[in-house]
Order: C-alpha cells, then structure tokens, then sequence
C-alpha cells in the first residue's frame, strides 16, 4: 500500500481538505448519530442480512451472494439513491474490480479486469435479460443507457468470465441491470435533477394496478446535459434527449407470471472527431451532430411447476439508429431464450436452455471509416447446461457447465466451466472456478477502412495510415483461473477477496501490412495498413478486497481495493505494462445518519495513472483522487432534497482519451441538486 499513501501524500492540500472532512464526519457521529431518527431499509437489517442478498446473475436463479461461486457485487437501491450520481456509467464507480472511465460528457470506457477503452468489447451488459451488445464494435454506447435510476433495484456485476451462462462476449465480467417490478413503483413520482452537468434532468413516473393481479407503469425522462471543457478551454459533447416506457406485470396464476416492457428514447448530442486529409494541414478537428434514436419491447413469462422447477421464455426486439463519429450505424435484434430449471434427486440442480438471436446491421460510409460490406446479417444459435451438485450438505457445491453457440464467422464455440463453493462455516465461504470464455469478431474486426491520420514527409507523396479489418480474424480466447474468499468475522464486519490469473490467447494486434501507392482520391498517395490479426497473447493477474463496517447504527463504511497486472507480448518476456487500466484502484464510502431525517454520504476514489490510446500511439494519463459528499434530508416521508458535490478536490481532471479525436476532455468539479417527490 505504499505506493498509494506515496501518490496520495503527494497532494498535500488534498489531503488536508480530506482529513477535514473526515474529522468533521467523527465528530458528527459521536454528537449526533445516537438520536437520529432517520428511517431507511438498510438501518433495519443486519449487515449479516446486508451481505446475504440474493442474486441472479451467477446460476440464473435466486441464490446467496455470500455462498456463490463467482466475484459478484450487487449496487442496491439505497447505493444508487445516496450517491447522488445521475447515470448508470457513474454509479458502476462503486464496483470493485471495475475500471469506469469518463471520456466526456456523453461517453464512458468501462471494463472489468483490463482491456480499457472506448470501444471496449470484453464486457457483457445486460437490462433485464436484454443485451445492449453493439455488433458493430461488440461494446455499448453507454450514453443512451439511460432509464430513471429509481426504476433499478439493483445492478448484479460479475468480475471474470460469464460465458457458461451468458455466451460470447461475456469475457471479464457480466453487468445485468434488473429493475423494479411494476407491483413495487405503485403511485406517482416526480424527480427533478439542476446542476452543473444536467440543466436539467426531469423524470415523472406513474404505477397503477387493474383488478387484482395487473400492474403497470410508466414514465418520461428529459435531460440536458452540458458538454465539458477540452484542455483548450472549448466545450465539447453536449446532448439533450428524452425517453418514455411502460410496465406491465400481470400474476396470471400462483405458478404463472407474465412481464411485459417497452421504452423508446431520442437524443441529440455532438462529438468531436479528427478526419484525415491528403492535403494540409492533413488534419481537421470536425464536430459531429448524431441524432440517435432507438427502443425495444420485451416479453417475459414464467412458469412454476414446483418449488424446484420452472420453465421460463422471453422475447424481445430492439433497435437503434446511432451516431459514432462519423458514420451512423443501424441496429436491429430479434432475440429468444428457452430455460428450464429442475431438481435431478435430492443433490443435483440443473438448468438448461436454448437461444436464437438475429441481428441486422447497416452503416453509412465516409472517406473516413467504411464497412464492408455496410450490411450484414448475422444469426447466432445457442444452448447451455449447468449441474449444481450437492457433494457434501449445506458444505461442499460443485457447478459444472457449458455454452454452446454457433455464429455465422467463427463457426461453433465452446465455453465450459467449474466451479466450486464450500462453506465451511456459516459465516466463511471458500471458492474456487476455471473458466473458458471467447470474445467472437465483430464487423469492426472483419472489415473496417479507417483512414486514421495522413502527413507529407519532405520529397514524398502523402502518407495516409489506415487501420483495415481482416476476413480471417478468429475469436480472441481466455481460459481464466480464480479464487475467492469471503467472511463474516463479526455482524458487525465482512470481507470479501478474490484472485485471478487470466491466459489470453490470440488477441487482437494490428500489424503494418505492405504499403499500396493509390491514385484516388486525389493527390496520388502512399497508403500504409495497419491489418488486424490474432498476434497477441498475454496474462492477466491481480486481486480485489471489500470490507464492509456497520460502525454504528447509523453509520456504514464501505472500502475496496483493486490490484491489476498485464504481460502482453510480443513485448518483452517479463516486463509489465498496463496501458489502458490503472493497476491499483482504492475507495471509501460512508453513509451517515444524523437527526431530523438528514443523511451525510461520501466517498474517496484513488485511481492510477493510464496510457489509453491516443491517435495512434499512447497518452498518459495522471493518477487523480475524487472526493464526493452528499447532503440529503427527507422533510416528510414523500419528499427527499439532496445535493451533492463531486470531484472536490480538483478543478477538473482527464480520466481517458478518445478514440475518435485527439481532442483530451477534462472531468469538471460538479455540483447538483435534486428534489424527489412520491406522490
């Protein structure tokens, strides 16, 4: 830990401001914490209770966090309501093992376990069973992820492999975003967000019921969000949008219950691009305008047969029409998955299931990046099955299990795991997985042109380097080792640690293919390839710590830690290097309650410096400590007032580079209010 003081200590004055704070959080406790009578759901439960949520994302039916099998971390309702962060992509901060990154405004890297950027293709995101998987670059845009935050109860992130359940794609970690049942948003909710950021952001909800077994709800979001400073000084990436749904969740029968949802959401936003030109000054720093549009409809039934088996089917259709400077890509997925669950004797649990996905992409073309051809067809065929073996009673578990899938380029995959979970004690869990994982090619890999930057050297035609898809590009594999540990000394504490060691196998590289002299567009030019490949291989390591502290009542702490190493060759044997994820990560949270229903929250982030990819070479980015501090008070049970400070301790900061411009977007200090009225 060393290093981390080392880094902290540098920044005197921070430190100063910190420990102000700090000092100013102890005293309130000790004076006030013991007459507050501020009533919230997690005051009500033990941290023992606190730690065993039940989860979905690891077995796809209800299980215990503590006892499974995987590095799982749940954001529940109360995390999202007390940090007074305004976005799914934000309130991914809190997750151990999680690198979140802001780019700007309107864009985010985010990845668990390595691999940072933009474009970011080893991480699976899901909203209530919907993949929001791009094809065209197999990452998310996360801008328009955006449905009202109080609608989530609660987001389930997996670290490490997920593939066994969730298929391709699902490498590092698996992010499902579930939200609350139409039953439990009954009534009207007004939510109104004015800041330095959103101006403003409006949100009003309505939940009814018809007879007594149909619920429904709906909503209409609005926000504007106000772009940031580049290092220049000029604004950049601002947008506006507005998005609406509907709920309905009908309890047909004490063993049938039907789901179904829709949302359809519309933006307008800009986004800074550098376009490659054969004649000077051979750059041109461009803005783009996107309008995006996109929306979905999901249907989901379940059916009990007995308390050990259940037949679930769901459907769904979505779309998008995105911009991504410079080109607008059109998505259309037609999606359905069968699953079935039942008890096999009195020691075996299984679950199996069937999918099929078709996908429709279209992509307009530029001087600047084509795709071809610029529409595809893809269809993907799927079927899994895990055993949850019993070995020994309430002690020893045993999952094994494996995904099948066929896509139309690398043909079948296979993605098998094991894992372990024992409980020696009911308040100690030991376990242990090996997992295979593929991340399958995407259009960007198969056919790209992006003509990334042009120069004319002395006595030489232009020069104009380009990044080209290759036909042959094969799925990047891993086959990833992990270990984990989790204990409840007293009610009071708990720890939770897990270890990792990832083996990558060929990864993506671009290698410089041979020079072609081409005579249009004109001037005549010297075009340079850079063509993609499976060159690569590398290994991954590292471990994540969480502790949790009820220290009082009133009072909760949460700390993590977050400790990464990369080895990629064909660098030399030996040497570590971490370009686009910090390799130490630490965070603090505090939730205190003091008298007259008011609620102090904080939060201290330390993240390491990066290097991600800037143009076509590297930039580094400085280490940064973030300071967040919220102040809510709850006048009446249906009114909440809160605001909140965030990046305290500096002016602004760069947290990532785009991939799209060399344009760098600092991260500004912000202030917000918000007033949320149940009506």
């Amino acid at each position: 830990m060393s290093f981390l003081l080392h880094a902290i200590a540098g920044k005197t004055s921070r430190v100063r401001l910190l420990v102000l704070l700090l000092g100013v959080t102890l005293a309130a406790t000790d004076g006030l914490a013991q007459s507050s009578t501020t009533s919230n759901d997690w005051q009500d439960l033990t941290l023992e209770q606190l730690v065993n949520v039940q989860v979905t994302s690891v077995s796809k039916k209800q299980t215990d966090l503590f006892k499974s099998p995987a590095a799982i971390y749940v954001i529940t309702q109360e995390d999202i309501r007390r940090s007074g962060l305004t976005s799914i992509p934000e309130l991914l901060r809190m997750v151990p093992g999680l690198d979140v990154a802001r780019i700007d405004a309107t864009h985010w890297a985010i990845t668990a376990r390595g691999f940072n950027n933009q474009f970011g293709n080893k991480l699976l995101v899901l909203i209530d069973g919907r993949t929001v998987y791009t094809p065209e670059f197999g990452g998310v845009y996360w801008n328009v992820q955006d449905m009202p935050l109080e609608d989530l109860d609660r987001i389930e992130v997996i670290r490490g492999p997920g593939a066994t359940l969730w298929g391709a794609n699902a490498v590092n970690g698996v992010i499902n975003i579930i939200t609350k049942s139409a039953k439990d948003t009954q009534g009207g909710l007004l939510s109104v967000t004015y800041g330095t950021e959103d101006q403003p952001s409006a949100t009003v909800r309505y939940g009814g019921k018809i007879g007594t077994n149909l619920f429904y709800r709906g909503y209409v979001k609005y926000f504007n969000r106000e772009g940031f400073e580049n290092t220049s000084g000029a604004a950049e990436n601002d947008a506006d949008a507005t998005r609406g749904g509907l709920r309905l969740d009908w309890e047909a029968s004490d063993i049938n219950r039907l789901t179904l949802q829709g949302d359809y959401y519309k933006s307008d936003a800009s986004e800074t691009f550098d376009e490659a030109l054969l004649t000077p000054p051979f750059v041109n720093t461009a803005t783009f305008t996107k309008p995006d549009d996109g929306g979905n409809i999901l249907g989901h039934w379940t059916h009990d047969f007995s308390e050990t088996s259940q037949l679930t089917l769901q459907m769904y259709y979505d779309y998008l029409e995105q911009g991504d400077a410079p080109i607008t890509v059109r998505d259309d997925t037609y999606d359905v998955d069968l699953q079935h669950r039942f008890a096999l004797g009195d020691r075996q649990d299984i679950v199996w299931g069937l999918g099929y996905r078709y996908q429709y992409e279209a992509v307009t073309t530029n001087f600047f990046v084509s795709l071809t051809p610029p529409v595809t067809h893809q269809t993907i065929l799927s079927a899994f099955v895990q055993d949850e073996i019993t070995v020994v009673q309430d002690r020893l578990h045993l999952t094994i299990g494996s995904k099948f899938e066929h896509n139309d380029f690398t043909g079948f995959e296979i993605e098998p795991s094991a894992r372990l979970a024992w409980t020696p004690t009911e308040k100690q869990t030991v376990w242990a997985a090996i997992s295979r994982a593929v991340r399958t090619p995407t259009s960007v890999d198969l056919s790209i042109l992006n003509n990334r930057s042009a120069s004319q050297p002395p006595l030489s035609p232009p020069i104009l380097i380009s990044v080209v898809g290759n036909p042959n590009f094969k799925s990047e594999e891993l086959l990833a080792y992990e270990l984990g540990y989790r204990v409840e000394p007293t009610k009071q504490v708990s720890f939770d640690v897990a270890a990792f060691y990832n083996v990558y196998n060929r990864l993506e590289e671009f290698v410089q293919g041979t020079p072609q002299f081409v005579g249009t567009p004109l001037p005549p030019h010297l075009v340079i390839p850079l063509v993609a490949g499976n060159n690569q291989q590398g290994e991954t390591y590292g471990a994540e710590f969480l502790t949790e502290w009820q220290a009082t009542a009133h009072w909760k702490w949460t700390a993590s830690y977050t400790l990464l190493q990369m080895h990629i060759s064909p660098n030399t044997p030996g040497t570590s290097i971490n370009n686009d994820s910090p390799q130490n990560q630490f965070q603090i949270r505090s939730y205190l309650d003091l008298p007259h229903n008011v609620e102090l929250n904080g939060a201290v982030y330390y993240v390491d410096q990066v290097s991600p990819i800037f143009g076509l070479g590297e930039k580094s980015i400085p280490a940064y400590v973030r300071l967040d501090l919220g102040l809510t008070w709850r006048p009446t049970k249906s009114l909440e007032i809160g605001v909140w400070g965030q990046n305290l301790l500096d002016g602004q900061h760069p947290e990532f580079t785009s991939e799209n411009s060399s344009v760098i977007t600092e991260i500004p200090r912000s202030v917000v209010g918000k007033i949320t009225w149940h009506f």
